[in-house]
């Protein structure tokens, strides 16, 4: 007997950051706002769609986006408002499934398989409820699995509604462009595309074999979802297995006491956020970003968790020295704390955290 199909939907909040900020403040709706700190070398972390239209999208440059938009306002972030409100929404979630797998802040997957509404009916009264109570607008993209109803809510976005049945799948992904498919960035779109590879029909001319050689994780991962195959379950709790802070510096640091000063706030920030979290890791990563946008990282582990300020700082002076840097210095710093499978079992038996801070600190905005 053949398995029934399930019933997935995906949810993703429009301009999020941007619109919680047009919504607690009236005087900046219809206009073009972008979040972020709009000065030196920042970015943009959303725009509202105001700001869209001029070409402003996330993780663009400050400056560009005051050159495409000169009208833009922008709005310092509030994380600590963000996930007060994201939290709302996931109680919205909850009310239709217990099954609530969320990717980030804005967005989750919802598996409604056993609900007695309909995946359609299910997300148009998710977007309902959201709209009435919330008066922030989301997208939903219902499907049989993950990848289709990921790229079904970004089909008519915003406000978006769009339902992929399994009747409709094969010719729907066989036009579905190749930067669409989940895993796919820019550098291996334009390796496939180099390759004849443009569509899901294009994929699927090509042998599973052929495709890990070619592409790797990437490939494997094409050639199932080319053919509509997902069998990932949502899962409504993940492990966490790092927490990291980094900043982008308004000028270049150059050598080593530089690089070590940038360092101390993102310290600070990093430990606030283990103790908040009660995350317990044993290997730090430093991260640096050259001028070139090239990384370096180094990474050292130890055989307990890290939980003193003073272990964290002399680690990360440790891995500084070790960074050859170049004439052009670094534009950004960044650390973490990461987990392995024995981290599980440390935790176990560990106490809580005791980093020094206070519980009422306010965690810097990334």
């Amino acid at each position: 007997m053949k398995r029934p199909y399930r019933k997935i939907i995906h949810i993703d909040m429009d301009a999020f950051y941007a619109s919680v900020e047009q919504l607690d403040h009236p005087e900046l709706r219809g206009r073009p706002i972008a979040v972020g700190r709009g000065e030196g070398r920042s970015v943009v972390a959303t725009a509202s769609y105001e700001a869209r239209a001029f070409g402003v999208h996330s993780a663009m440059p400050s400056f560009k986006a005051k050159a495409l938009c000169p009208e833009l306002v922008f709005v310092r972030p509030r994380m600590e408002r963000y996930r007060q409100v994201s939290e709302s929404v996931r109680a919205i979630f909850r009310r239709y499934t217990e099954l609530v797998e969320p990717i980030s802040i804005d967005e989750a997957f919802l598996d409604v398989s056993e609900g007695r509404l309909s995946g359609p009916e299910a997300a148009a009264a998710i977007k309902q409820d959201i709209r009435r109570e919330l008066h922030l607008v989301a997208s939903a993209g219902v499907s049989f699995n993950k990848f289709l109803a990921k790229v079904a809510s970004d089909w008519n976005k915003p406000d978006g509604f769009f339902v992929i049945r399994p009747e409709d799948a094969v010719e729907f992904i066989a036009a579905l462009p190749i930067e669409d498919f989940w895993g796919v960035g820019p550098v291996t779109a334009t390796k496939m595309r180099e390759a004849g590879i443009e569509t899901g029909a294009d994929l699927r001319k090509w042998s599973l074999g052929a495709l890990v050689q070619v592409f790797g994780a990437a490939g494997e991962s094409c050639y199932r979802f080319s053919r509509g195959i997902d069998e990932r379950p949502v899962t409504p709790v993940h492990v966490r297995r790092s927490v990291g802070s980094e900043t982008t510096l308004e000028s270049n640091a150059v050598t080593l006491e530089e690089v070590l000063r940038e360092l101390e706030p993102v310290e600070l920030s990093l430990m606030r956020r283990l103790a908040r979290s009660g995350f317990l890791g044993s290997t730090l990563t430093l991260k640096l970003k050259l001028p070139d946008f090239r990384g370096v990282t180094r990474s050292k582990s130890l055989g307990h968790p890290l939980q003193s300020p003073q272990e964290i700082r002399r680690l990360t002076r440790e891995l500084a020295a070790e960074v050859r840097l170049p004439a052009a210095g670094v534009r950004l710093v960044g650390l973490s704390v990461s987990r392995g499978d024995r981290d599980e079992q440390l935790e176990a038996g560990a106490s809580q955290l005791e980093l020094g801070l206070s519980e009422g600190g306010s965690e810097p905005a990334p």
